[in-house]
């Protein structure tokens, strides 16, 4: 493969991963972490304290280290918090 084809791959997959990127970034906007409201096995990522690194894991329902993502604006009107809890 020549310089010049190589330059045009490389920029197409660039450009391809913008147009896949911009919906995932338009999706997240308008939401935020909401820790202490996630119900069992329904949180969105790992634990603030470390206890585990996927969704899904939550032990318990409303452990304040557990999060899922909600609509700005409405996480401490279902009773969470938008910060993890303190380490320690």
């Amino acid at each position: 493969m020549n310089k010049s084809a190589a330059l045009s791959a490389a920029l197409a997959s660039v450009f391809a991963l913008g147009i896949v990127a911009s919906p995932i970034a338009a999706a997240a906007e308008g939401k935020e972490k909401c820790y202490g409201v996630a119900k069992k096995g329904a949180n969105d990522c790992a634990s603030a304290n470390g206890s585990h690194s996927c969704a899904g894991q939550a032990k318990t329902d409303n452990d304040p280290n557990e999060w899922v993502s909600v609509a700005t604006g409405t996480c401490e009107k279902m009773g969470g918090k938008t910060t993890a809890p303190k380490k320690g």
